[in-house]
């Protein structure tokens, strides 16, 4: 019997729908309509508009666009467009270059800026995988007993701890351990006065500022320092040179002309300094003199040299290497600084001898040189025999001074006989790792290329990129002086507009510190720019050692890690800089934000500024911290915009 049309026409559909092809139409046809509905129904979908999929076909999308409206767009206004000018270090080609230009300030909107305070805010932070809320109330000032207080140097718990009952030892940094650091505001002396500025402080600062008197009555007969009515006044006197600093360095000059002072030496070392008038006298002869002292039982030496506005830090001769690099120093100079350097077969005079620059001058005036006790010709002997074997040349003695010179290549430390005494450090040694690094009993290497030595006059050697900047450890192999320049003029054109729209020129600063340098542009800048201070240019200890750049530059400098406390007193800094340095920490996840900047707060003198250029990404927890600290803050956009990553951050820490 034959089907019914009726039955055939119904089992022909059914086998239709069955075949594979209907099954494919179907269902992308629904999975079509799917993908334009949801797109109509959540716009912001995680996808650049300008990334499409093609699952249909053309007469597909034709067909199902004329099922829905068109998708609304959201659009923003376009950040202002800066034309004709090109910015960064690459140029069109993709190769290095030092011509680009810096965004300026806006000079007309500088009144209104300087009014406006920094507002509070929250931070996240992460504990355990998970987000918390951190708020920062008022920071409580500290116990008036903590005015002077330095943490990793006065540290007696830990000191005691150790059992360090004496020795030099004891004024080594011996930090708190973690969870006891500072936590409130080191106070100010009562009375405390706006620094006087340079170049009167160098004759002449506050009693309220430096409250200390026993170097007046330990010390006064020999010129260093008096007290008259309100003020401490400095003669210019030492104790080997009492009739003045200037005098005693002419003598200098006249012994070995060679030394050139301002032209081939450049950067001193003044070692247990005193009141540091030496390097306060040599700054006119166009010589930046680091006085470094111990803080002893004449703990306040090195405040009375910040105070006066000489370059100054604490640091002591005993088991660990200084926190400079090697050949760092055009002349070293120690006038009764109390030190055996010959004591453990001279391993203090070989920490010198890394110091000091190839073909550089150590000076020595003390007793052994002059005078004729038995005791003191024994030690003549022993500096003389020590000397003659770490090859240093005595090149003058006269009176009470004594002028030895490194010598400038390995030569002579080659032709010693096998088995002389210090030996040669081994290859391996790195001369410029100073952070916690003990002394070491042997002579360091000088680079067989010549590096270090031949770095040009000043103030030459200010920009000429020195050959010591393709020895250091960094990612940059070809371009090194395309960036060591670029750094230069980057920050020479942001120091210029600083000085137009903040009047730098007209605020005295005088003690300023970088705390993350690089190769010391930003210094280089405030040089350039006739800014009358000094720099001490930090290198955090995790990122790549440039202090030896910075030395050959003819600027100072030291290593540090920002999660401890920096070896100066309290109210040292006029200026503090900052670029960069807070994200770089906080990539680091080893110390908290607030800790720095109550560091900051230590350092920075009562009438003094901060700058911060960081990421927008820690801008709200520094406000928030900065007001917690009772500074006046006020954030602004950098030259490249609004929209740029980066803001700065000016504070200024205001005297009560």
């Amino acid at each position: 019997m034959k089907p019914s049309s009726t039955t055939s026409s119904s089992t022909a559909t059914l086998d239709v729908v069955k075949t594979p092809n209907f099954v494919k139409a179907t269902v992308i046809t629904i999975f079509s309509f799917s993908v334009v509905a949801l797109l109509y129904l959540f716009p912001s979908s995680p996808f650049p508009s300008s990334i499409s999929f093609s699952i249909t076909t053309p007469q597909q999308i034709k067909n199902n666009a004329s099922l829905v409206s068109p998708r609304p767009k959201k659009t923003l206004p376009p950040p202002p467009l800066t034309v004709g000018e090109r910015t960064g270090i690459v140029d069109e080609n993709g190769a290095m270059t030092e011509d680009f230009v810096i965004g300026e300030f806006e000079p007309s909107a500088m009144d209104e800026f300087r009014n406006l305070t920094g507002g509070r805010g929250e931070t996240s932070t992460k504990e355990d995988g998970k987000l918390t809320r951190v708020k920062y109330e008022r920071f409580r000032v500290c116990e008036e007993s903590t005015k002077d207080y330095i943490p990793c140097l006065d540290n007696v718990e830990e000191i005691k701890r150790l059992n360090l009952s004496g020795g030099l030892v004891i004024y080594e940094r011996h930090c708190p351990e973690e969870g006891k650091g500072l936590d409130c505001l080191v106070p100010m002396p009562k009375g405390y006065k706006k620094s006087i500025p340079w170049p009167r402080s160098r004759d002449e600062v506050w009693f309220s500022n430096v409250p200390h008197a026993r170097l007046v009555e330990d010390k006064g007969g020999q010129n260093w320092i008096a007290l008259k009515k309100d003020k401490f006044v400095f003669p210019g006197g030492g104790t080997q040179f009492i009739h003045g600093a200037d005098q005693y360095l002419n003598q200098i000059s006249e012994m070995v002309p060679e030394i050139a002072f301002g032209q081939h030496t450049r950067i001193a070392l003044d070692i247990g300094c005193g009141v540091a008038s030496f390097g306060a006298f040599l700054l006119q002869r166009n010589v930046t003199t680091l006085s470094i002292a111990p803080k002893d039982v004449h703990e306040n030496q090195i405040q009375f040299a910040l105070e006066r506005g000489v370059p100054a830090m604490a640091a002591v001769f005993s088991t660990r290497r200084l926190l400079y690099p090697s050949q760092a120093f055009d002349l070293i100079h120690c006038s009764r600084c109390r030190i055996d350097w010959t004591r453990d077969d001279g391993i203090l005079l070989l920490e010198v001898n890394r110091m000091l620059r190839a073909g550089g001058y150590f000076i020595w005036a003390a007793q052994p040189v002059y005078k004729h006790d038995e005791n003191l010709q024994e030690k003549w002997k022993e500096m003389q025999d020590l000397t003659r074997r770490i090859c240093w040349e005595l090149v003058k003695k006269e009176g009470y001074i004594a002028i030895w010179r490194k010598p400038l290549n390995n030569s002579c430390y080659i032709s010693r006989d096998s088995g002389a005494q210090p030996p040669l450090c081994d290859s391996n040694d790195d001369p410029d790792s100073v952070w916690y690094v003990s002394l070491r009993p042997c002579m360091t290497r000088l680079p067989e290329n010549g590096y270090g030595a031949n770095v040009t006059t000043w103030p030459e050697r200010l920009h000429y990129p020195p050959d010591r900047l393709q020895s250091i450890r960094m990612d940059a192999t070809f371009s090194r002086k395309e960036l060591f320049k670029a750094e230069s003029k980057y920050w020479n054109e942001i120091i210029e507009s600083y000085v137009r729209a903040f009047h730098w020129k007209q605020m005295d600063f005088r003690n300023v510190m970088d705390m993350r340098a690089g190769f010391g542009g930003f210094a280089a800048a405030l040089h350039d720019l006739e800014i009358d201070c000094w720099v001490m240019n930090v290198v955090p200890v995790s990122e790549f050692n440039t202090l030896p750049v910075i030395y050959d530059r003819g600027l100072i400098g030291a290593m540090h890690d920002w999660c401890e406390t920096f070896d100066t007193y309290p109210r040292t800094y006029d200026l503090l800089h900052a670029a960069g340095l807070f994200s770089a920490e906080q990539r680091r996840h080893k110390c908290k934000i607030s800790s720095i900047m109550l560091e900051m707060d230590r350092m920075l003198r009562p009438g003094g500024t901060v700058y911060i250029r960081d990421s927008i990404s820690v801008m709200s927890e520094l406000q928030e911290i900065a007001t917690a600290m009772k500074w006046v803050c006020a954030l602004r956009d950098t030259g490249e915009g609004p929209h740029a990553s980066w803001k700065i951050l000016t504070c200024d820490k205001r005297i009560p």
